[in-house]
């Protein structure tokens, strides 16, 4: 049975190869006809001729029984071994064709095992070119699809508006490629409408997708989300699990749930996070919550909340640790600190040292970390050092700063410091001035936190030539003080200062007596002494809360004799944010001179109104009492008072204000011949505070003085 299917096969197979000569010489007798009558053979006699014999040939087997059973190859009893190749009478390996015109092609051999089994050349060495008439042809046409979204059931539990903020079909804009896209977008938001429902607590809620075709509008579908949030659960039951807190039940108090409260994961999530941010203030560093585990009850739509925890030892501050890349040692951080040894774990006060350490300027990073001692306290508690990771920064500091105004000109400023020259925090400062009305070279030792937290010791000297209106002066001075000031990084509600200047200076003195300018040198004695106190939310840019600052400086002047006095100023300034974008700015500043008269007093020691800090629209120094040959000789007294309103919007800003001010030859401000100054200003509001430019025209405007002033400055004007 092998056999003869094998030998069926081969028939088959024979019958295929036998039969294109057989078509081949089937098609010869109208290709000899065209042959004959192209030799001019168009005889009928002779056209029967050929036809009988083409019959005859056709009734003859095309191969002969015994050629054929001669060239069957011998079969195998093997039925699953390979097939011989039959030869055919009379081929070769050669192969035939014809030419166009039915010759016979001549042979060609065919290509050997070894030429076949050879690798195809690369891909890269075919010719590309597309035909000549398809080159250039480019086909511009985008599939793309509209579609409309719609939900259903998610405007009941208040979930319509977060959903399209996180919707994968709202972020497709309503267009995609083709259909499956837009159903891949809504299988997605399916998900995403669960996971909302899931959220706040409609933890059986479903949701189902849909494509339809808009009717109306031809290539355009509409995605339908159809949500049904169920029953929202609430909590059955709360539980915490961990040891006993002194004093008892401190986790409790800190999770604010009670049953009833829907389970929303933000409820959920909030609450703990208080219970992290408490037990840390109430003496356990190293409290941690476990997972929660909540139990739901599809009967009663209620969840049994349970909250495993890890509690730690109650700690109290023991001493303090550094590492990495020392800016100071561990004896200086125990300076910054507001506690002391023994007092209970909070770790708001570790935030405060932490920012204390930033804002010495010092580190490129700095860390704070409790660390166990196994060493108990005498109130039972465990003693925690506190581990201080230091990455000391760059400590020098290259600073610029320029500013316009009308009367003083430019003013450029530049400044090289060494934070840390003299450790801990002990800086060297140098600086210099140059302007068009003003130069000077000044060096300054300064310790920040100097024995205690944010007391600041200064010692300097310095050399300036101020050459105005009001007088040229050459001064030198030698100065310290002793402060607790404000910065940019660590503003303080209650500052103070006190310190001592030694001045020495030589100035152009108006003498009535002879009626001109004469040069005379004063020695001036100073204790001057600061205080403040703010409740402003910002240092460069206040939008809410008031200040006050006081001057004192008990003086002697040394020229022709011993003569003391006092030079006292006080200000106050406020500001009231009418809305979000507007913020009402005031200030009134007053001071005197009183013990001395004015003529033995340095012109650069007297008071002066008038300028970018004071009355703007006028020059420098230009108000009040003026010598015969109309300069300022300045006062014993002045007083100013300032109106803002700062208009906001994004970075840039709008300031209309309006100023007033005088100075007197008297002890106290009289309040009288008060002069006005209103402008409208410009802000830029940057990260370390607005540039500000301020365009002012005096009001009862004098002869002499200027039409239009300008100011250019950093912050705001007070």
């Amino acid at each position: 049975m092998a056999k003869t299917a094998r030998r069926t096969i081969w028939k088959v197979a024979i019958a295929g190869v036998v039969l294109v000569p057989a078509t081949a010489l089937g098609a010869l007798p109208s290709n000899a006809a065209q042959a004959n009558g192209n030799s001019g053979q168009s005889s009928d006699g002779k056209q029967a001729t050929a036809d009988a014999t083409a019959v005859s040939q056709a009734d003859e087997p095309i191969i002969p029984e015994n050629e054929f059973d001669k060239a069957l190859p011998p079969l195998s009893d093997n039925i699953n071994a390979p097939l011989e190749p039959m030869p055919v009478p009379g081929a070769t390996s050669q192969t035939t064709g014809t030419t166009p015109t039915g010759e016979l092609a001549p042979p060609q051999q065919l290509p050997d095992e070894s030429e076949l089994a050879q690798p195809l050349p690369p891909i890269d060495t075919f010719d590309s070119t597309p035909p000549p008439e398809i080159a250039g042809v480019t086909d511009n046409s985008n599939v793309e699809i509209s579609y409309d979204t719609v939900v259903h059931g998610l405007d009941q539990v208040g979930l319509e508006g977060q959903f399209h903020d996180l919707s994968a079909l709202e972020d497709g804009g309503g267009k995609a490629a083709n259909a499956t896209m837009v159903r891949a977008r809504a299988k997605e938001d399916e998900e995403l409408a669960v996971r909302l429902m899931k959220s706040i607590g409609y933890y059986d809620g479903t949701a189902t997708s849909k494509i339809e075709q808009v009717t109306d509008q031809s290539g355009k579908v509409r995605a339908v989300i159809n949500a049904d949030p169920g029953k929202q659960y609430t909590l059955g039951s709360i539980t915490t699990k961990g040891d006993p807190t002194t004093p008892a039940g401190l986790v409790d108090k800190a999770l604010p749930l009670k049953v009833g409260d829907p389970i929303e994961a933000d409820r959920v999530q909030g609450a703990e996070a208080n219970v992290s941010l408490k037990l840390p203030q109430e003496g356990y560093p190293f409290f941690e919550l476990g997972d929660r585990d909540i139990l739901l009850d599809g009967q009663s739509y209620t969840g049994a909340y349970t909250l495993p925890y890890t509690l730690g030892p109650r700690s109290s501050f023991g001493g303090y640790r550094t590492n990495g890349d020392l800016a100071f040692s561990a004896e200086h951080v125990g300076v910054l600190a507001r506690f002391d040894r023994g007092e209970l774990y909070d770790v708001r006060k570790v935030d405060d040292l932490r920012k204390a350490l930033v804002a010495t300027g010092l580190f490129s990073s700095v860390s704070v970390k409790p660390v166990r001692t196994g060493k108990k306290a005498p109130d039972g508690t465990e003693y925690v050092d506190l581990l201080v990771h230091q990455n000391a920064g760059p400590p020098r500091t290259l600073a610029a700063e320029a500013g316009y105004s009308t009367g003083q000109g430019i003013r450029l400023q530049g400044s090289w410091t060494h934070r840390n020259l003299f450790p801990p925090e002990g800086a060297l400062i140098v600086k210099g001035v140059a302007g068009t009305l003003e130069q000077g070279l000044s060096t300054t030792f300064r310790r920040s936190n100097a024995g205690r937290r944010d007391r600041t010791v200064t010692l300097g000297i310095s050399a300036n030539h101020n050459k105005y209106d009001a007088y040229e002066a050459f001064t030198g001075s030698l100065f310290g003080r002793i402060s607790y000031d404000s910065t940019p990084i660590w503003q303080k509600r209650f500052t103070y200062g006190y310190g001592f200047e030694l001045i020495g200076t030589n100035e152009d003195v108006y003498n009535f007596d002879a009626g001109e300018r004469q040069r005379k040198t004063f020695g001036i004695a100073a204790l001057p002494l600061t205080a403040g106190f703010d409740t402003s939310d910002d240092l460069l840019n206040p939008t809410r809360g008031f200040r006050i600052h006081a001057n004192v400086s008990p003086e002697a002047a040394v020229k022709s004799g011993f003569r003391p006095y006092s030079r006292i100023t006080l200000e106050g300034t406020g500001y009231y944010p009418v809305s979000d974008s507007l913020v009402i700015a005031g200030r009134a500043k007053v001071g005197t001179i009183a013990g001395i008269s004015r003529n033995d007093l340095p012109p650069s020691r007297r008071y002066y109104a008038g300028g970018g800090g004071s009355v703007r629209g006028y020059a420098y120094q230009s108000l009040g009492p003026q010598a015969p040959d109309g300069k300022p000789i300045g006062g014993l007294s002045f007083n100013e008072f300032s109106l803002e309103a700062r208009y906001r919007f994004g970075n840039f800003g709008i300031v209309p204000f309006v100023d007033a001010g005088q100075s007197y030859d008297t002890v106290y401000p009289r309040g009288s011949d008060l002069r006005f100054g209103a402008g409208l200003g410009g802000r830029f509001y940057t990260n370390f505070g607005p540039l500000r430019v301020d365009v002012a025209t005096p009001i009862n405007r004098r002869k002499g003085d200027p039409t239009v002033a300008v100011y250019i400055s950093i912050g705001q004007a007070f």
